[in-house]
């Protein structure tokens, strides 16, 4: 019963991150709510996952996924969000602090 909890845990953060997906007004900040969507809920899935299953083969695979998705996804979201700002995707904010890096 206690491998639920992360499961629980994950399936929310997952539910919250989409609703931040769709309730924010630009492309950077639904990708952040995407980004912790992805990273959060999925290591609480994963975690939750590698307590249920009796296979340490599969434990030692799901952990090594779970650094990898820890790895990566932040990297690929500030990649994209990188590459919108190129794109000429402005920030929906007052005080745009990259145009001072970006002349």
């Amino acid at each position: 019963m206690l491998e639920l909890l992360p499961l629980l845990f994950g399936y929310l953060i997952m539910f919250f991150g989409a609703l931040g997906v769709v309730r924010f007004p630009d492309v950077y900040t639904r990708l952040h709510a995407a980004t912790k969507c992805d990273t959060g809920g999925i290591m609480g899935i994963i975690l939750g996952l590698s307590m249920i299953v009796n296979s340490w083969a599969i434990r030692t695979k799901l952990v090594i996924l779970l650094i990898f998705i820890a790895m990566i996804n932040p990297m690929i979201s500030h990649a994209i969000a990188r590459g919108a700002y190129k794109g000429g995707v402005k920030p929906k904010v007052k005080v745009d602090m990259y145009a001072w890096d970006n002349p």
